[in-house]
């Protein structure tokens, strides 16, 4: 049982270290793209299929500068360049239906959802949450877990402490 458990607990923590080396990825990628003038995010998320995060960076007219794609069920996934978007205007793109019809569906749900992203932004309708940039590192699924198996844990000790003081 013991060997189990630090199996778990070593698995938590490379998936946390994994997970890290993941989002200086994204920061990297992200920073190098911010140069270039405004970054549009779109994502994709998935829990257990193939998941996408596009970024796009963008001058003030729309005109796509360069765009970057991470798609992938692991951690692993690292952002590739998607080399033709760049000189496309972004609204021009997301309503042209053979255009958007070039890139497999993950990519399209991304452009699409960063497109959506650019409307909201030049309408003034981005929420709060969209401008909030901090991090609350007990919410990545390493701490998450960890609540989980403690929560677990406590719940089946007191259950078992019950049963021996009313065994006895």
């Amino acid at each position: 049982m013991l060997i189990i458990g630090l199996f778990l607990v070593s698995a938590f923590l490379l998936q946390g270290a994994l997970g890290f080396i993941q989002i200086k990825n994204f920061t990297k990628n992200f920073s190098e793209l911010r140069k270039q003038g405004r970054v549009l995010i779109g994502k994709n998320p998935k829990r257990f299929n193939s998941g996408s995060l596009m970024l796009i960076s963008i001058d003030d007219q729309g005109l796509i500068k360069e765009a970057r794609i991470m798609k992938g069920v692991t951690i692993f996934a690292k952002f590739k360049s998607l080399p033709q978007l760049a000189g496309s205007y972004l609204p021009v793109v997301a309503a042209d239906y053979d255009e958007l019809h070039h890139f497999d569906r993950l990519t399209r749900q991304c452009l699409l959802n960063a497109y959506r992203n650019y409307i909201d932004f030049k309408a003034g309708k981005l929420s709060s949450d969209a401008y909030d940039t901090s991090v609350n590192v007990f919410s990545m699924p390493l701490f998450v877990k960890i609540q989980q198996v403690g929560l677990n844990v406590t719940t089946t000790v007191k259950q078992r402490y019950k049963t021996f003081r009313n065994g006895d």
